[in-house]
Parts: structure tokens; C-alpha cells; sequence
């Protein structure tokens, strides 16, 4: 096989969620496609790397300092809500459901992968809740709903036990259309816990 192709499957393969297999596949219709499109590939690759950076502010991904929804006078400041990747608040926004700002963690708790407090971005967050004007009120901790996401949301409840700040917890559960015989047992728990008045 020739060594640029190894070295680009090899590449590919580096990426998570793709297996071996389909680093070869990406591979090969690279090496078909038309020369535009892999060249396009590649300056799009470029682009990223010298133009994106994590907003000094929140941590979102930003080509600007701060970013668009830090810069956004019409978002409500009191309210943050606290997720672990920049792709989470993709996920937030595209639902049109939140107007507050964000502060990105970085990942979350988890000892087994060397993840610990001092990895994440938990000082710089009590430190923005501390200064910043007008007050922060309210954190929604929109950690995911596993182990160490429910871990790291009872870290933040008790790193701000005792201030004025609100810390609220993201309802989990049924996700909309879903059946509940498929459902298993901690999602269909998580949906009876956080249950509310109709």
C-alpha cells in the first residue's frame, strides 16, 4: 500500500467514532474524489486550526473574542448554564428554548480517565460567579446524564453550597415520541424523579 494513503487511514483513524474500516473508505473516496473537493477538505482542516479558539470568557468555540453569545447584549446574564463541550451548546441553541449565557467545563469528573477538578474549568466558573456585573443568579448544570455527569453536577451543587446562586439540574428522562418498553431502567427512573404537575 503506498505510505501516504497508511499515513492518512492511520490519520483518519485518530478520530473518534471511526474504526479502521471506515478510516479506509473516508480514505479512498478522498483519493477518488475530485481534486477541488479534497483540496477544499484540506483548506477547510486549515482554517480550523489557525482561525478557531475557545472563547476566553465562557469557553464556547469562537473565531472572536469574546464570542457571538458572550458579545450578546439581548442574552439574560443572570442565568448560565453549565455544560461539558463546546457541542453541547450547539445541541442547547439549536433547540431555541435558552437565552442565558454558557460557561464550558471542558469534560467531566472522571478519575479512571484523569479527569479531576483541577482539569476543568470549575475555579474559572466560580471565579466569573464572584465578579461578574450584573450577578449571575442562577446555574443550570447541563452536564450529561450519566456517572460522572450527575458527579460533576453534585460537584458544582456543592462548590456553591451556602452562595446566593440557584443551581438547578437539566430535567432527564422519555426523550419526546419515545416508547417505554425500549426505554431501560435509569431513563424510565430519571423520568418518574423529575416529573412534573400538568
Amino acid at each position: 500500500m503506498s505510505r501516504s494513503l497508511e499515513k492518512l487511514i492511520k490519520s483518519l483513524g485518530r478520530l473518534p467514532g471511526i474504526g479502521e474500516k471506515t478510516a479506509g473508505r473516508l480514505a479512498y473516496h478522498l483519493l477518488k474524489c475530485p481534486d477541488e473537493q479534497a483540496r477544499q477538505l484540506a483548506e477547510s482542516i486549515g482554517q480550523l486550526r489557525d482561525n478557531v479558539f475557545f472563547c476566553p470568557r465562557c469557553g464556547n468555540i469562537t473565531e472572536e473574542d469574546p464570542c457571538d453569545i458572550c458579545r450578546d447584549e439581548r442574552r439574560e446574564r443572570t442565568v448560565v448554564c453549565v455544560v461539558e463541550e463546546p457541542s453541547d451548546i450547539r445541541a442547547i441553541e439549536t433547540s431555541g428554548s435558552y437565552r442565558g449565557l454558557y460557561h464550558v467545563l471542558g469534560g467531566r469528573l472522571s478519575p479512571l480517565e484523569g479527569m479531576g477538578p483541577d482539569e476543568l474549568s470549575f475555579g474559572k466558573l466560580q471565579q466569573r460567579i464572584e465578579t461578574s456585573r450584573p450577578r449571575i443568579n442562577e446555574l443550570i448544570v447541563a452536564t450529561n446524564p450519566s456517572v460522572e455527569g450527575d458527579a460533576t453536577a453534585l460537584y458544582i451543587q456543592q462548590m456553591l453550597n451556602g452562595s446566593q446562586v440557584r443551581v438547578s439540574r437539566i430535567a432527564c428522562g422519555l426523550p419526546a415520541g419515545g416508547h417505554l418498553e425500549y426505554m431501560d431502567a435509569l431513563t424510565i427512573s430519571q423520568a418518574l424523579h423529575g416529573r412534573h404537575n400538568l
